[in-house]
């Protein structure tokens, strides 16, 4: 592939997208000006749509893109555009649902055939070359689409007209019901036990997903004496499978046991061999889950979990300097590399180990001359099938030494691996991505005592605030691009990037007592319903009301209400929380009757997403559970003593306010029409309240428990 040749893709912030500059097919950005070249020369569109981790997608690039043979048919025939899906979330989620629909499969890379319109009429995932293992080959589906588009273009407008009804079937929800209540949040936990593996842990079969929000429903239920207002006892079967869950994937090989962080997902039901590549939204809500579950029952593995994740977040995943997080780490290097930056030869680890730490770590992390890597069997995937105690035993030696050639094996594997060629980190700050992990480092930082955790969380809310957010033009997607890369046209938020930086200014005003961040909270929420909610149909589109006259581009034209997991929590639930959480401190009636509406809208249909349905069961807890607000308030030790006990305790209607004296004189509606006029107490305090009351002042960790008790 020449270098000297550059496309229009030159020009373009996204990473992933300046990655195909030097390709020879003609791309150009998903945009008016490629629209309008394809109606200008009566030409297809051929629709890529990828990402830069995305293995799948390097690969169909190097073998068909890079092709001097194939760009000349494309080029020849369509007119390509390629999307960066993390950049392009409402573009690849309407041309996913519509391939889904043709092909019954999607996926990235994403390959689809468009009208100068932009309706899809014909799409599958990756292509190779040439015809191969039952797949058709590229350049014929190429040839064979630019022929059907231009002798048989009735039956290609026929079908791409049915293709986009399809989408918009799909996403029409004719379920609503009028009282979705306790015994919905019941059949939603039911639902997810049922898909419970209880030898390996996880939900379902191989390939596996963390579902995340399926472990925050079980730890939520895990924590109340019954669920489904008493109709059923759940909490000894939602605990064993929230634990043993994050007990087995913890010890898989989708946990990186060097660095810290989660792989995106296992390709095996026993979590031994992931697909690399990690992201930051998988590792902020799986932090939150091994948080919520140290919080709940105390286990000293679970914080050892959450501070090695921070870690490797705070490592490799955030802009020290500046504040925010990064979108993603690769995982490859190249094309040839194949996950090896992440496994290990038996003889790899002994260049590096003395003999007796690689008789406990390989032991430990089953270090074999057979490994678990298909295109290599002698790499192994590092992951944890015994225990500690009895690598000693077999060693003979006693148990802490053993756990010193571990730490000391674990040090010096790690230090090896940096040394390796490192998969590319996409620096690309999302909002969305970014209201995720700073919620998550926020509630670490706070249970795990961990001071500086939190504010590096406010660090970058204060940025994200600063440079994506405005009340007249709303909320941006991007920050900032990777590599100092000067940002493109601005990218309008979607939903998600709305309600999950709402959700980080709330935590925040939580955290500190700052009243800016309630505001930027409620300002961001007001913002949101103004732009996205369905004032007829009721709950959120994904993407904002088009203007007057406005004209949409290709699928975009379709509307979108999100309510599955997907496999960022569903941002319709996520909106209606946002609403509850901001209503029981403001006593806005039109927060609460738009948060019911949207919950409503779903409650005749959730029950058949399963496990996707997770953020709509939280959700819904939240509204059948009334709101309890435990205020912490003074500057001492014993003020941080009541805090870390408020913590304890995982359950979603439950918010932990820490307050300075100071700031009982600037507060929401409904904490300052009581707070302030409480029994003046001595020292530092704790108030329970909830809904249009408070109990009174307690002032010790014994009777603040008590307290908690009556209330949750």
């Amino acid at each position: 592939m020449s270098t000297e040749h550059k496309n229009s893709l030159a020009k373009a912030a996204s990473g992933y997208l300046r990655s195909a500059m030097h390709q020879p097919v003609d791309w150009m950005e998903w945009g008016e000006e490629a629209f309008a070249l394809a109606q200008k020369e009566d030409k297809p569109i051929l629709l890529d749509i990828g990402a830069v981790w995305c293995h799948w997608c390097h690969v169909m690039d190097r073998e068909s893109y890079e092709s001097a043979e194939t760009a000349g048919i494309i080029n020849e025939h369509f007119v390509a555009v390629k999307v960066d899906r993390d950049e392009r979330p409402d573009v690849d989620t309407r041309y996913q649902a519509a391939v889904s629909s043709i092909s019954g499969q999607g996926g990235w890379p994403l390959t689809a055939f468009l009208t100068p319109e932009g309706k899809p009429y014909f799409g599958g995932t990756y292509f190779p070359p040439d015809d191969r293992h039952g797949r058709p080959g590229l350049r014929r589906v190429l040839l064979t689409m630019a022929e059907a588009f231009e002798k048989r273009r009735d039956e290609v407008n026929e079908s791409a007209d049915s293709v986009l009804e399809a989408i918009e079937h799909n996403e029409s929800f004719m379920g609503r019901s009028g009282n979705p209540g306790p015994e919905l949040v019941a059949k939603l936990v039911e639902g997810v036990l049922k898909q419970f593996d209880a030898r390996a842990g996880g939900f379902g079969s191989q390939p596996k997903f963390p579902h995340s929000g399926a472990i925050d429903l079980l730890l939520d239920a895990a924590s109340r004496v019954s669920i489904g207002g008493g109709a059923a006892v759940v909490n000894e079967s939602a605990k064993r499978a929230a634990l043993v869950t994050l007990d087995k994937m913890q010890k898989g090989g989708i946990y990186d046991h060097l660095a810290g962080g989660f792989h995106r997902y296992s390709v095996d039901d026993q979590w031994v061999v992931p697909h690399f590549e990690k992201m930051a939204y998988d590792n902020s809500e799986l932090l939150k889950n091994y948080v919520h579950a140290y919080q709940t029952f105390v286990e000293p593995e679970n914080a050892r979990v959450a501070r090695e994740m921070i870690q490797w977040i705070d490592e490799w995943l955030s802009d020290r300097e500046m504040g925010g997080f990064y979108a993603s780490q690769d995982a490859d290097f190249s094309l040839d590399d194949d996950g090896d930056y992440f496994t290990w030869t038996r003889d790899e680890a002994a260049a590096v180990l003395t003999p007796e730490e690689l008789a406990v770590a390989g032991a430990y992390y089953d270090i074999g001359e057979i490994g678990d890597m298909h295109h290599n069997p002698a790499k192994n995937v590092l992951h944890v099938r015994t225990t500690i105690q009895s690598v000693a035993r077999s060693n003979q030696i006693d148990l802490e030494l053993a756990k010193e050639r571990l730490a000391s094996a674990k040090a010096k594997l790690y230090k090896a691996r940096l040394r390796r060629p490192t998969p590319y980190v996409d620096k690309t700050i999302y909002v969305g991505w970014n209201g995720m992990c700073i919620s998550a480092y926020i509630e670490a930082g706070r249970v795990l005592d961990m001071p500086e955790v939190k504010a590096f969380a406010l660090k970058s809310l204060d940025r994200v605030l600063g440079e994506a957010w405005d009340p007249a033009t709303g909320v941006a997607h991007v920050v900032a691009y990777g590599e100092g890369t000067a940002g493109g046209r601005r990218v309008a938020g979607i939903l998600d990037d709305y309600v999950f930086l709402g959700h980080a200014a709330l935590d925040a005003w939580e955290a500190t007592g700052e009243l800016k961040y309630y505001a930027a909270a409620e300002a961001i929420a007001e913002s949101a319903v103004a732009r996205f909610y369905d004032a007829t149909g009721f709950a959120f589109f994904d993407t904002d009301i088009p203007a007057e006259g406005e004209a949409r581009l290709g699928a975009l034209v379709t509307r979108r209400k999100p309510l599955q997991d997907s496999p960022t929590p569903a941002a319709n639930p996520v909106g209606a929380a946002l609403l509850m959480r901001l209503e029981a401190l403001n006593r806005r009636e039109d927060f609460a009757v738009k948060a019911q509406e949207t919950m409503e809208t779903f409650a005749g249909v959730v029950e058949h997403f399963g496990l996707y349905a997770a953020s709509y069961g939280l959700a819904l807890q939240r509204m059948v559970q009334r709101a309890v607000q435990i205020c912490v308030i003074g500057d001492d030790a014993d003020a941080r003593r009541l805090e870390a006990v408020a913590m304890a305790r995982y359950a979603v209607n439950k918010s932990v306010v820490r307050l300075l004296p100071e700031h009982l004189t600037s507060l929401p509606k409904a904490l300052a029409e009581t707070l302030p006029f409480l029994p003046k107490v001595e020292g530092s305090f704790a108030v329970i309240c909830s809904g249009n009351g408070c109990l009174p002042p307690v002032t010790t960790v014994d009777a603040l428990i008590a307290a908690m008790n009556q209330s949750l």
